[in-house]
């Protein structure tokens, strides 16, 4: 009977293992499809952005702002796509800056299938576009990452110069997460997909804006500041804000857009705008 309930019980945690193993991009990437509102729907002008990635496509909304200090390429969090995104681009334009929002594969309008190698070929496609298509200067352009978004985000950080890095609602990595919210299996060995955040954010250069909510159910506070702590940028900052993981934006409007817009003015200052 021993041996009954040992095998029960081994065949039941291989399975776990299995369905962890098998069904981890329906977990880590919900890829929302519907667009469910554009730029347009909030009065702005935008030019459509189609790149050819992985023999895919990637779709992107370039929303410009006249006489724009620099422009945020703006990574959103996994179960969200371009048109949540819109949210935070009043903000970005009330402080001068052009927005480009983006989807990863197998999100909104971006064909093929999500993976941690898709969304960086992404954000590296986005990349490109503003500094090689549009001509713009690698110091004038702002990465922020929110959640999920906050991988492609750290990884091309790493590569590259931006103005600066604003990662916002982030975690560790994902076996951290993993481990975290799922203590019994073996993550490290089953994830395919890593994320290794706390790896990349050592080799960031660029000014540093971490912002994390203590009340964040979903990624909790602990890993914000881990991510902040590990971080050697010469200039890092940390911005607590209030509210959940989804809602902290709007909890903390005031909070949030004091520091983001403290933060900004001293690395990519606002002195070219008129009346400024």
């Amino acid at each position: 009977m021993f041996r009954s309930v040992l095998l029960a019980g081994g065949l039941s945690y291989g399975g776990l293992v299995f369905l962890g193993y098998f069904f981890q991009e329906k977990i880590i990437f919900p890829a929302p499809r519907e667009i469910y509102r554009t730029p347009t729907d909030k009065g702005w002008p935008f030019d459509d952005v189609s790149l050819s990635v992985d023999g895919e496509t990637t779709h992107g909304w370039f929303i410009p702002k006249d006489a724009a200090r620099g422009t945020v390429l703006f990574s959103h969090g996994n179960g969200e796509n371009v048109a949540d995104g819109l949210e935070l681009v009043p903000v970005y334009r009330e402080l001068g800056f052009n927005v480009l929002l983006y989807d990863y594969g197998g999100y909104g309008k971006s064909t093929g299938a999500p993976s941690e190698r898709r969304c960086n070929d992404d954000i590296r496609a986005m990349w490109k576009y503003l500094t090689e298509t549009r001509g713009l200067g690698a110091e004038s352009v702002v990465l922020h990452g929110r959640s999920l978004g906050g991988g492609p985000t750290t990884r091309l950080a790493a590569e590259i110069a931006p103005a600066c890095v604003v990662l916002e609602s982030t975690f560790r990595s994902l076996p951290s997460m993993a481990r975290l919210r799922f203590p019994f299996l073996p993550a490290g060995l089953i994830l395919r997909h890593k994320f290794d955040n706390e790896a990349n954010i050592t080799r960031i250069t660029a000014p540093l804006l971490v912002i994390h909510s203590p009340d964040d159910g979903v990624i909790p506070f602990a890993q914000g500041r881990a991510l902040f702590d590990r971080a050697t940028s010469k200039q890092k900052e940390f911005l607590e804000i209030h509210g959940d993981h989804n809602e902290g934006f709007f909890v903390s409007m005031k909070a949030y857009t004091d520091g983001l817009k403290k933060f900004l003015d001293t690395v990519v200052p606002d002195s070219g705008r008129p009346g400024q």
